[in-house]
């Protein structure tokens, strides 16, 4: 894993960024667009797997996330955050076109990270060659206009940079539910117990949304669940979504079915769907991890092949 450093569109902080070159001459472009609370090198085992088959890896923490934030700027977006990291991520992809030129280039984005991976399909499908989109979900307008009138009071009277123990309750609280009585505040990451209390004892996981990150989350969120994002999906770009059954993010494999349909009702031709049986949000890293690596692997060299 090598690292890599530029300027975010924000014009302050500097975007950390890491790549698993493979060996060889690299078949496409892999880029990674990583979850709420965690960080790019969380996925070396798979980039590692990806390298080994050709892809060119690459992955950058978002601003708030990994080492592009101090300890105290985690968890924390600036206005129109969602913007900013969009523009990073976009960033990340012009430099590894410049680095690997003449390859098809594929994004994959998890949780907080598919809702981006679905805007940026939308803004620039037209230079990508597939997409994977993991542990995502589905939003309706009613519920994010009220969500984000929270945030914005919330942050409003305590400041953006404050962290509402209130608002998490009222984003993930019930996200345990299905899985009570739950040993951890995280068992809904993963039926793997191994996983969850590694996800929990890494300082640079877990630590929390300020207002301003929560407002730049549900502003993602909208966008992408917005039928301007799905109508503006190339129609020929192949499309993988993958989820754990089990996940409360995606309704239990309800709001993975809605972005499903609704790519399909789009117009666009090759959009797959798999649903793993047991396992909950983070399949990477869940009981099906093996099987869900091997899918989406698949896909990309199948895609990739397909695209040469």
């Amino acid at each position: 894993m090598e690292e890599l450093f530029y300027p975010s569109a924000d014009g302050v902080h500097t975007v950390h960024a890491v790549y698993w070159l493979p060996q060889g001459k690299p078949r496409a472009v892999l880029q990674i667009i990583h979850g709420m609370e965690e960080y790019a090198a969380r996925y070396a085992p798979f980039a590692l797997k990806a390298a080994e088959l050709g892809f060119f890896v690459c992955a950058e923490d978002h601003l708030g996330h990994g080492g592009t934030a101090k300890k105290e700027e985690r968890g924390h977006f600036p206005r129109h955050g969602e913007e900013v990291i969009l523009k990073d991520i976009r960033s990340l992809t012009l430099r590894a076109q410049e680095a690997v030129p003449g390859v098809p280039v594929f994004v994959l984005g998890h949780s907080m990270g598919s809702f981006f991976c679905r805007e940026y399909i939308a803004r620039f499908g037209g230079d990508l060659a597939g997409a994977v989109i993991m542990g995502t979900g589905f939003k309706d307008g009613v519920t994010l206009f009220f969500a984000r009138a929270l945030v914005s009071l919330v942050g409003g009277i305590a400041g953006r940079e404050h962290k509402s123990k209130f608002i998490s309750k009222l984003a993930f609280g019930a996200y345990n539910r299905r899985f009570s009585p739950a040993r951890t505040a995280y068992d809904w990451l993963s039926a793997d117990s191994r996983n969850v209390d590694a996800y929990i004892a890494d300082e640079l996981c877990g630590f929390g949304f300020t207002c301003g990150g929560f407002a730049g989350l549900f502003g993602i969120i909208g966008k992408a669940c917005s039928a301007r994002a799905f109508e503006q999906a190339p129609k020929g770009l192949p499309l993988f979504i993958v989820s754990g059954e089990d996940d409360p993010v995606g309704d239990y494999g309800k709001g993975v079915k809605k972005v499903y349909k609704k790519y399909k009702k789009a117009g666009v031709k090759d959009v797959r769907l798999k649903l793993y049986p047991g396992a909950r949000h983070e399949i990477l890293n869940d009981t099906c991890s093996r099987q869900a690596c091997s899918d989406v692997l698949a896909f990309l060299t199948d895609a990739a092949n397909a695209a040469k």
